[in-house]
């Protein structure tokens, strides 16, 4: 039987409609039947059908072609087929070029409409097949909100199960878009903090003030502004787990003042006089090397060695490339959603693109190419044209070499430059392309006088 699969009929002529309703209900299927383009928008915004047979000309309100539009702006992958008694070769190709799946002429054949609803459920059956092995695949190769099939992340996600539940504090590093905080959120949801709070606070977007008031909260009147008394993360986090992003950019002082507070295990207020107490559990990540950053003076030694209990490293995309479609695919199901685009999947060209690239902003920069070619193209599988602009950037950083005695300062500037006019002045793109965040990017622009 063929009932699971609903088929809706949208033609104001009631022989019509109820003739092609009973034809396709003797083969099995479910249908049902409205007298209006209005009536078939309301049924498809209800719920979903397999497919959509909508009459071009419905008089008293939206025709065939503005009804499947509108239907197609609630469902993306709506089948429509539109069928006509007027048939003429410039409604045909309107109706296909706004995305009709097939233009059928009145009066059709019950043979006809049965050839027609089958192959289109054949496609379906395996659109549908396709999925739930995709699925089962992810899944396979899922934990928490990260997909990996790689050894190295395999043994991560071993770690995070056996340290989720110790108050111990962790230390991620890993290069921009290598998805620390997923990694964070991954330990606090394993163990049994899952329940309370996950605070997550980015140390390199505000300034040293606005950041220790953040953390540790303030009391009424401690400073200008300061109009009432305002808890800290530290305080909000309560027995859950604080996430300091970017740790690495902190200052002098506040790399003082968070080792008190993972020494003592207490804070006090921006002004405060009350000793409170820590009792969650502070997870931190750096895509910085704190290492080399505690080697030359710019990191203090005793702070790394408390944040540094458990480390995780996570390597980079271009290390674990068998992760490359998995996560292609992964973003691709998920922005087809969001974008109401009707996506289903990448071609073996497109993947090939992909896997050569290096990828310097990671999982951040794939999900953006994803989208970006998500946007542009109009076939239902991302194809090697779709991504052409991540060819172009290929080939020019593959072709670009190091001039000889230069210093590193230069070498920055010259890398930076270069990056910004390939990218046409798009500071987003140029920044993932680096590997480094957009108010870095603009911070080492200004520090080596570059213009956009």
């Amino acid at each position: 039987m063929n009932s699971h699969w609903e088929i809706l009929v949208a033609d104001d002529e009631e022989i019509a409609r109820e003739s092609l309703a009973a034809w396709m209900r003797e083969d099995g299927y479910t249908v049902e039947s409205v007298a209006s383009g209005r009536q078939a928008i309301e049924k498809a915004a209800a719920k979903e059908y397999a497919m959509y047979f909508v009459d071009l000309k419905m008089p008293g309100g939206p025709d065939g072609i503005e009804t499947m539009m509108e239907i197609r702006k609630i469902h993306a992958d709506a089948s429509v087929i539109i069928i006509t008694a007027y048939a003429t070769v410039d409604t045909a190709i309107t109706a296909m070029k706004e995305g009709a799946q097939e233009y059928i002429v009145k009066p059709c054949s019950p043979a006809e409409i049965s050839l027609l609803v089958s192959r289109i459920i054949k496609v379906k059956n395996l659109q549908r097949e396709n999925i739930i092995l995709r699925q089962k695949l992810l899944r396979q190769y899922r934990f928490h909100d990260i997909i990996s099939k790689n050894a190295k992340l395999l043994e991560i996600f071993d770690l995070i199960k056996k340290v989720a539940s110790l108050r111990s504090t962790v230390l991620i590093q890993g290069e921009s878009g290598t998805g620390k905080e997923l990694v964070a959120r991954a330990i606090h949801y394993s163990g049994d903090r899952a329940t309370l709070p996950f605070i997550s606070v980015s140390c390199a977007a505000l300034a040293e003030s606005l950041l220790e008031s953040e953390l540790f909260g303030h009391e009424k009147g401690s400073f200008t502004g300061a109009t009432s008394q305002k808890k800290g993360k530290f305080e909000i986090a309560g027995g859950g787990t604080i996430f300091l992003d970017e740790i690495g950019d902190i200052s002098p002082k506040l790399q003082i003042d968070l080792l008190r507070v993972l020494q003592e295990r207490t804070f006090y207020r921006v002004g405060g006089s009350e000793e409170l107490h820590i009792e969650g559990r502070v997870i931190a990540a750096t895509n910085r090397n704190l290492q080399l950053d505690v080697k030359e003076g710019r990191f203090r030694e005793d702070l790394f060695y408390r944040l540094n209990v458990i480390n995780i490293q996570i390597p980079p995309i271009r290390e674990r490339r068998e992760d490359i479609p998995l996560l292609a695919r992964h973003f691709i199901e998920r922005l087809s959603h969001e974008l109401k685009k009707n996506v289903t999947d990448i071609a073996d060209g497109g993947l090939k693109i992909l896997m050569n690239y290096d990828w310097p902003g990671n999982a951040r920069e794939l999900e953006n190419a994803i989208e970006r070619a998500m946007v542009s193209c109009r076939q239902t599988v991302l194809s090697e044209d779709d991504f052409e602009f991540l060819a172009r950037v290929s080939g020019g950083a593959r072709d670009w070499k190091i001039p000889a005695n230069i210093s590193l300062d230069e070498l920055e500037k010259q890398a930076i430059d270069a990056t910004i006019r390939q990218t046409g002045g798009n500071i987003k793109q140029a920044a993932l392309i680096l590997g480094i965040d957009r108010s870095t990017l603009y911070d080492r622009m200004k520090k080596h006088n570059l213009k956009r």
